[in-house]
């Protein structure tokens, strides 16, 4: 069973290490064991199908683990050891705010404890505003945080601490709290993962380690997609095809890592993803003309003036999103799983897509979607040639940028509609903009 430990990362293979080697030798898959009869896998495998029945059942149970259910009295019992030493008070619903009753309103609440939660965005979208917010949020008694201290796990840039003794002193939900009950930045753990060998070994044991000893509530990685970048996007286009399958397999195995640490120890885990460009190409000229003769012999054929109907059930939507034929490609259904993709948006901006792909987003329990949107101005522009202020009457230039946010999905709350909750970055932090009647 070569495969057991990439479709269950953290499976304990150790009371049945007198098993895997001769399914090994005899071709047995996952998929095999738990479709196929013990007993003619016995045969097979020439294995006692008792034996088998006892891998089968645990397999099950990890699985089951794995998707959130089966298995609740023990991961009950791990998860209040994990909150309080089996305190029953905190094992109710209870989340992290953002300090803005409208983008916790669009959350359910906040971000919840137990959950692998993603925030995607260009640079500049504010990504880092809203996870310094969490930082300081994750300290506040409830409802809004946890009264636990926090984990920021950097893969770029250094933790922003200036900023985030700017937002202590500065928010209101923040400056106007006494003393003893305000947040401090010393109950913000900082770690740096400069590749993804340091980052496998924090995330696996120093981590776990460091959440018991610090009463930790929220972790933060930032960003999860840098160091795969770094580690594989580097090597080259001739072994492409090997290096995803390995990015894949990695991946997966994170997922499953992280999403086991949230469940069983009660944490909130938040990670930030970049995004990249996505480029489709039109379809051919010979596909659209395929379309004009089909729809001309038909209308020949029964007398009736027929309309040229598209073959892709992607181009149905409305607007000039160029979307690729390929079915496969799974272009018309970017709008549900990256947060892209709908048509009310300016067209530059169909084009993105989170980074790490299909793979990584099924490890996932929610995915927030920060948008900007670029407001042009006409006024013209000023440029200094030779010491001498000319105008230019011809450009256009950015005045400012637009912010949404927007929930992608999430298993305890509806998708967002539309763009989502339009919000601003100020020096107080990030608030919802009301919507103007």
């Amino acid at each position: 069973m070569t495969d057991l430990l990439q479709v269950l990362p953290d499976f304990d293979t150790k009371p049945y290490t007198h098993l895997l080697p001769s399914l090994d030798k005899s071709l047995i898959t996952t998929n095999d064991l738990l479709t196929l009869d013990a007993a003619d896998v016995g045969k097979r495998a020439q294995l006692p199908p008792g034996e088998l029945r006892k891998l089968t059942d645990a397999v099950v149970s990890g699985l089951h683990r794995g998707l959130g259910f089966g298995g609740e009295e023990a991961a009950g019992n791990a998860f209040l050891a994990g909150l309080g030493h089996g305190d029953a008070s905190q094992s109710e619903w209870s989340c992290i705010s953002t300090l803005d009753e409208t983008l916790d309103a669009a959350l359910g609440g906040g971000i919840p404890r137990g959950y692998l939660v993603e925030v995607t965005g260009e640079s500049g979208a504010g990504k880092t505003q809203l996870l310094l917010t969490l930082l300081l949020s994750s300290q506040l008694s409830p409802p809004h945080g946890l009264a636990k201290s926090a984990v920021y796990i950097s893969t770029e840039a250094v933790l922003a601490t200036s900023r985030l003794a700017q937002l202590l002193s500065s928010h209101p939900a923040l400056a106007s709290l006494p003393p003893a009950d305000k947040p401090s930045l010393s109950r913000v753990l900082s770690i740096q993962t400069p590749d993804l060998e340091s980052q496998e070994h924090i995330l696996r044991y120093q981590l776990p380690v460091a959440i018991k000893k610090h009463g930790v509530g929220l972790v933060i990685l930032d960003s999860v997609a840098a160091n795969y970048r770094a580690e594989f996007e580097k090597k080259g286009a001739r072994n492409g095809a090997a290096s995803m399958a390995k990015r894949g397999t990695q991946l997966v195995q994170l997922g499953a890592l992280l999403r086991e640490l949230a469940r069983t120890e009660g944490v909130a885990i938040v990670v930030a993803n970049q995004v990249a460009d996505r480029f489709t190409k039109p379809p051919s000229a010979a596909s659209s003309n395929a379309v004009s003769r089909t729809t001309s012999s038909n209308s020949q054929g029964n007398g009736r003036d027929n309309t040229p109907q598209p073959t892709n059930p992607a181009s149905q939507f409305e607007g000039s999103l160029v979307l690729s034929p390929d079915p496969l490609a799974l272009d018309h259904q970017q709008r549900w799983f990256t947060g892209w993709g709908d048509m009310q948006y300016e067209p530059q901006h169909f084009q993105k897509t989170p980074s790490l792909g299909l793979v990584w987003t099924n490890q996932l329990a929610c995915r927030i979607a920060l948008i900007k949107q670029p407001v042009f101005s006409n006024r013209p522009l000023i440029h200094t040639v030779n010491g001498e202020d000319q105008w230019n009457e011809e450009e256009n230039h950015i005045s400012k940028w637009r912010r949404w946010f927007k929930v992608v999905f999430a298993p305890w709350t509806a998708p967002s509609d539309g763009k989502g909750i339009e919000f601003e970055i100020q020096k107080s932090g990030i608030r919802h903009v009301a919507e103007e009647k």
